[in-house]
C-alpha cells in the first residue's frame, strides 16, 4: 500500500485553522458597506455646516461677529437685520472641535461657543442654524423644525479664554412668551 502524504498550502492552513474568519470578514466588509451607502462611516465625522441669522429684533440693528476656533480665523463679518452668514468644517476624530464667536451691536459685546462637538454632536449633527438675538444665541431642532434650543452667552470672565473647553453650561429653555423665538 502507498503511502500519500497531504500536504497543504498555507492558505489552506490558515483557513482551516480559522474557518470562521472568512465569514467574520465577510460580515464586517458587509457593514462596512452599509455604513458606507448610507452616506458616512460611523467612525468618520460628517461635515457640519453652521449658520448665524441676524435676529436682533429690529430691522435696523447691525450684528458684527468674529468666530475662529484653535486653527482658523474667519473674520469679521456684519449682518444686516435677517441676513446670515455660513461656514463648514469637518470635526476632528476626538469630539474636541469647537468654534466661538464674539457678537456685538450697538454698546453691547458677548461671547459664545457657537460649535462644541461634544455639546452639539447630537443636537446639530450636520446642519447648525442659529439665530442671534439680544438675550443669546438659539438652536434649530431639526424634529420639531423651531429654535428650540436656546442658550445664555459665555460668562465675562471667559472671554476668548474658553478656546479649550465648555464654558457655557446652563441653557436658557424656549419661552413662546416674551422673546421673539421660535420662527
Amino acid at each position: 500500500m502507498k503511502e500519500t502524504s497531504h500536504q497543504f498550502t498555507s492558505k489552506q492552513k490558515i483557513t482551516n485553522m480559522f474557518p470562521s474568519s472568512r465569514y467574520l470578514f465577510s460580515f464586517v466588509l458587509i457593514v462596512f458597506l452599509v455604513h458606507l451607502c448610507d452616506g458616512h462611516i460611523w467612525f468618520i465625522p460628517k461635515k457640519v455646516d453652521i449658520r448665524i441669522t441676524n435676529d436682533l429684533g429690529d430691522d435696523s440693528t447691525v450684528l458684527n461677529l468674529h468666530c475662529k476656533s484653535k486653527d482658523d480665523d474667519l473674520g469679521v463679518q456684519a449682518l444686516a437685520p435677517h441676513d446670515y452668514f455660513e461656514f463648514g468644517f469637518v470635526p476632528n476624530y476626538w469630539s474636541t472641535t469647537l468654534f466661538f464667536c464674539k457678537f456685538w451691536w450697538g454698546k453691547e459685546s458677548h461671547w459664545f461657543n457657537i460649535y462644541e462637538q461634544k455639546r452639539d454632536i447630537d443636537r446639530c449633527s450636520e446642519n447648525c442654524w442659529w439665530m442671534v438675538g439680544k438675550a443669546g444665541p438659539c438652536l434649530l431642532n431639526d424634529k420639531v423644525k423651531r429654535y428650540t434650543y436656546c442658550e445664555n452667552w459665555n460668562p465675562n470672565q471667559l472671554q476668548g479664554l474658553n478656546q479649550m473647553g465648555s464654558g457655557n453650561k446652563t441653557a436658557r429653555m424656549y419661552n413662546d412668551g416674551g422673546e421673539k423665538r421660535g420662527k
